[in-house]
């Protein structure tokens, strides 16, 4: 059993979720093993509620978009489950109706909008230029997502 299906399984014996959930995906979020270590921390320590992502990128990669009341697992830096989330909304806006609510869920750096937009426009520039797009912030959509983490429990929440 590889390390995802394990810390899956782990989470169904704990009684975290019923029986019959279905793991939808398990991802790491940012673009270095350094990044997602941090982004996966804040997961654990409850500050990061919701992350974003790029609206153009899916339909490039052919890929469904993420779907509320679907349950994933965050991944480190290093490749390992960390966190079982549940996705409680999705939404999707364009980079210029990101509110100061979202961009402090996002929990980064002094989680302010100014913060949020000012990372997340070189953030989104790499990923569409690495997927052959151009990233225009006056013009491109964003998947919003909110999540709370089921298992494990988390310690202390901030």
């Amino acid at each position: 059993m590889d390390k995802i299906a394990h810390f899956f399984q782990q989470a169904l014996e704990a009684g975290a979720i019923p029986a019959d959930t279905q793991l939808n995906s398990a991802y790491a979020m940012g673009s270095t093993p350094q990044e997602q270590d941090e982004l996966a921390a804040l997961v654990l320590a409850g500050k990061k509620t919701a992350t974003s992502s790029g609206f153009e990128l899916y339909a490039k990669a052919g890929d469904p978009l993420p779907q509320q009341g679907s349950f994933d697992i965050v991944l480190n830096g290093h490749g390992e489950p960390v966190a079982l989330t549940y996705t409680d909304r999705v939404e999707i806006r364009s980079f210029s109706a990101v509110d100061d609510a979202h961009a402090y869920r996002e929990g980064e750096g002094d989680r302010t909008l100014r913060y949020w937009r000012r990372v997340h426009e070189t953030f989104f520039a790499k990923d569409y230029h690495a997927s052959g797009l151009v990233f225009d912030p006056a013009t491109a959509m964003v998947v919003l997502e909110s999540f709370h983490v089921i298992f494990p429990p988390l310690r202390g929440k901030a």
